[in-house]
């Protein structure tokens, strides 16, 4: 019996020893010593203290249940330590130095295509190279955030190039239809996607903000339309019910239901073909005589968290750029400041970015806006306080927890104030309009300040002044659905009307400014200058008005100064 104990275990042991030693041998076993073998599931790993300091950690990755053999029982066996592996060092692929360049390799359309539409917009493009330079230029300072946000979405990089076909790549385009911003948001699409709209601020313009709203827009897009990138494009600028539409007729008709078979409007059946012809030339500018402007692929601007609102000039003197170039990288701020509601951020140009930080730190939160301690007068009230002081009812309501729009005479109200002169905010709102209004669209023309009254509207003021809607919205920067509010001021700007001249083929206008005296009326004026009654009026709206001038009233008058 004892004999028969000692014979099966040293069988055991044989046995023990033999499966110990198999697995060594597999663990060990590589036809390459560079290729790293994945361990067994049940088998624990071992860090050696080499491994360890260089942060090395193997780990194991479980074997997935219908992959083990259950049909045989395994004894478990003790883990042996593993043998230090080669430590692999993973190189990052190179990047290019050029944006255009990363542009290039993400491109996923299918660009291999010849359409009229298309031809023609490759000829407006390739035979205006300087427009190209100027939009490229203004794209400069946002082109590495867009590519890096549509890399990491899944989104062909030739979307990168769509702000130019949306905007030029200008932040504060506005459209006649209420888009704004590079990416051309509407009030709706963009309250949609997020996107705030105040009097402080307009997320529609914000860089990081509208880049995140169309990436999620133009993702939804391409899901509706089954991985139809076309589709989804055509619906981005026209709207999917558009679209949709479009294809339900085709498929009605029995015809083709592609982009470029669809009945859409106009500016859509441009819209796209002008992006697939950017993307043409700079994925081959030299094809069509082209040199793109070099573009850094590396990070134009960090991102600082400010913690509250931040006057826009104090801003610019910290981090040492100028104001506009704060406004640039930061165009979704409306005002002299930074939103007192968030977002509380400022982007700022990398290389100036820790001496901002830095600056930042060291001024208290109650001295990064100028305030002033203003006494309720007689006949004063909030609205009035707040025009007087470049702010908001609502900004006046929250500083001073005042609950109504009741105030009383010898009342003090802390108000926040812009701390240098309002004018110096060249790229705030108010003054990129004035800015805007004092452009004459061409020579010779003449300006009428015009002050909205209750019951105008744009088509009643632009018939009175012989232009259309459209135009009059354009010289206003406003959208033909903007409200138009008694008391805003407008510019219409009037074309002189030339006289016919027998003697003469050409007429040379000049504006003349001309002050009433005792016994002068319009008639008078009119006579003087051989100009009519009616265009005397026309051109000057407060005077016109009213029934007789006075000596001292000033009439601006277009004059021909060529006779015949």
């Amino acid at each position: 019996m004892i004999n028969k104990f000692i014979w099966a275990l040293l069988i055991g042991l044989t046995l023990s020893g033999c499966q110990t030693a198999s697995k060594i041998e597999n663990t060990n076993t590589s036809a390459d010593p560079l290729v790293e073998q994945e361990p067994p599931a049940d088998e624990a790993v071992l860090v050696d203290a080499e491994t360890e300091r260089l942060g090395v950690i193997d780990i194991v990755t479980p074997i997935a249940p219908d992959a083990i053999d259950d049909t045989e029982e395994t004894e478990p066996t003790l883990a042996e330590p593993a043998l230090a592996k080669p430590i692999i060092a993973e190189v990052e692929p190179s990047q290019p130095d050029d944006i255009w360049d990363r542009i290039r390799a993400g491109y996923q359309l299918n660009l291999d295509m010849d359409r009229p539409r298309l031809s023609s917009q490759l000829r407006w493009y390739s035979s205006h190279p300087a427009y190209l330079d100027r939009v490229s230029k203004r794209g400069e300072r946002y082109l590495y955030y867009i590519v890096k946000e549509l890399e990491k979405a899944g989104i062909p990089t030739e979307i990168a190039l769509l702000p130019i076909v949306e905007s030029g790549f200008d932040p504060f385009g506005y459209s006649h239809g209420r888009a704004s911003g590079p990416w051309q948001f509407i009030p709706s699409t963009g309250q949609m996607y997020g996107l705030k709209q105040t009097w402080w601020y307009d997320g529609r313009r914000d860089i990081i903000g509208s880049t995140q709203a169309a990436i999620a827009y133009l993702t939804r897009l391409h899901k509706m339309f089954k991985g139809d990138w076309l589709h989804a494009l055509a619906s981005y600028n026209s709207g999917e019910g558009t679209v949709l539409k479009a294809i339900r007729k085709n498929k009605r008709l029995g015809k083709a239901t592609d982009f470029w078979s669809l009945d859409l409007p106009r500016e859509t059946r441009a819209y796209v073909p002008k992006l697939i012809a950017l993307a043409k030339i700079i994925k081959n500018p030299e094809k069509y005589s082209y040199s793109t402007h070099f573009i850094p692929n590396k990070p134009y601007f960090d991102v600082v968290n400010i913690g509250g609102q931040l006057d826009l000039a104090q801003a610019a003197e910290m981090a040492d750029v100028s104001i506009d170039e704060i406004y640039l990288l930061n165009p979704g701020f409306n005002q002299w400041a930074t939103s007192p509601n968030g977002p509380h951020r400022l982007l700022i140009p990398v290389s100036k970015s820790k001496n901002f930080r830095a600056q930042l730190a060291q001024i208290p939160s109650n001295e990064r806006v100028t305030w002033v301690r203003y006494t309720v007068k007689a006949n004063d009230n909030l609205l009035l306080v707040a025009k007087q002081h470049n702010t908001t009812v609502s900004v006046l309501q929250n500083v001073n927890k005042i609950s109504s729009t009741m105030i009383r005479v010898g009342q003090e109200l802390m108000i926040p104030v812009a701390g240098n002169k309002i004018e110096s905010y060249t790229l705030s709102s108010h003054q990129r309009l004035l800015a805007k209004q004092s452009r004459a669209p061409s020579r010779n023309r003449i300006k009428v300040n015009y002050t909205v009254a209750s019951g105008d509207s744009l088509w009643l003021i632009a018939n009175k002044y012989g232009t259309t809607s459209k135009t009059l919205a354009r010289w206003n920067s406003m959208g033909l659905g903007d409200p138009l509010m008694p008391g805003r001021k407008l510019v219409v700007w009037l074309e002189p009307k030339k006289t016919a001249n027998t003697n003469t083929t050409r007429s040379v206008m000049k504006k003349v400014v001309y002050t009433i005296r005792s016994g002068d009326s319009l008639a008078v004026v009119a006579n003087k200058f051989k100009v009519s009654v009616n265009d005397i009026r026309t051109w000057n709206p407060k005077v016109g008005s009213k029934k007789y001038v006075q000596p001292g009233d000033r009439v601006t008058l277009l004059v021909n100064v060529v006779g015949g």
